[in-house]
């Protein structure tokens, strides 16, 4: 798309399934933030079910690691057939998603091969960045905002290597996690996808039952569900929600659940009790693909805590291709 066309639409639709859709989740809360578009995302597998009216002037961007998930092949399908605009954020080159779309972004990530998507998550992150500085360049973000979010994409890997490096800490805390038969994940705004993708990734690999909440939904039930036995994990990024997920932190923290909290190094969690899981300080916008990374780790060693096959997890297939 060159610039004029680009400007022409006033809205993002992103479609996804799985990991796909709360990366899609996380690209439409930095396209809004960047771009300031309306923008959102949808499960593939229920976006044909509902008779979806499509808009000439919204963008959509259709998501998959392996270009051949069937429910987004057929949503694209739906929105060709409808005159929508749709674009492929895909990892396999020349997938039968990558053939029937517009045009698009190959995410170049290398093979995956186990079922859990990982690296290829965190490209998707990243390739919605890049969609969404463009989009933004062309309308409001100013140029040195144009740099800032550049210059912090081209940080992540040595910041991801740092997080690594704590691979033996997040193992010993994954062996309690693994222990545990249910859990929650929190977070807010932007780390609302990162908890979604976390519990994700622990049901996935070690087949115990996480369940995902926004922190400020925590006192309209799920509150009832803590106790010394259900652990949460926490996303708290150093951004302008701080004092309000620390304060979700006491609610927890009173009713004696258990604590494991994603932050930055320069947070200060006061009087909760909490076991500290630190990451790297990036860019506001950017920092949810730095805060996936122990979450990936945390699942992974939990599953092989509990002697499951991490790469082959029961009932499921690396490329979903039936309905």
């Amino acid at each position: 798309m060159d610039a004029r066309e680009a400007r022409e639409f006033r809205r993002v639709k992103i479609l996804g399934c799985g990991s796909a859709y709360y990366a899609g989740q996380l690209g439409a809360q930095f396209i809004e933030e960047v771009a300031r578009m309306p923008a959102d995302a949808e499960p593939a597998s229920e976006f044909r079910y509902r008779n979806p009216v499509i808009e000439k002037d919204t963008l959509y961007v259709a998501v998959s690691q392996s270009g051949e998930t069937f429910d987004t092949l057929v949503a694209v399908q739906e929105l060709k057939r409808k005159g929508g605009r749709v674009v492929g954020l895909v990892n396999v080159v020349g997938s039968s998603i990558a053939r029937e779309c517009d045009g698009g972004i190959y995410l170049h990530a290398g093979p995956e091969v186990a079922v859990a998507s990982t690296k290829a998550l965190t490209n998707m992150g990243v390739a919605f960045a890049l969609l969404g500085i463009h989009l933004g360049r062309i309308r409001d973000l100013s140029p040195a905002d144009g740099r800032r979010l550049v210059e912090g994409l081209q940080r992540l890997p040595e910041q991801i290597e740092t997080v690594l490096k704590d691979e033996e800490r997040l193992a010993s805390i994954a062996q309690r996690l693994a222990s545990a038969e249910n859990l929650f994940y929190i977070g807010r705004t932007r780390g609302y996808p990162v908890a979604r993708e976390g519990a994700q990734k622990l049901k996935e690999i070690s087949y115990r039952h996480a369940e995902a909440y926004q922190a400020s939904e925590l006192k309209h039930g799920p509150l009832a569900l803590i106790s010394p036995e259900v652990p949460t994990v926490a996303i708290v990024p150093d951004d302008e929600l701080v004092e309000r997920n620390i304060g979700a932190l006491h609610e927890i923290a009173a009713r004696s659940g258990p604590l494991y909290v994603v932050t930055h190094p320069q947070v200060d969690l006061g009087e909760v009790q909490a076991e500290v899981i630190t990451v790297p300080r990036n860019e506001t916008e950017l920092d949810p693909l730095l805060m996936m990374i122990p979450l990936q780790l945390l699942a992974y060693h939990a599953s092989r805590a509990l002697g499951h096959d991490v790469d082959k997890p029961r009932n499921l297939a690396k490329s979903v291709t039936v309905e």
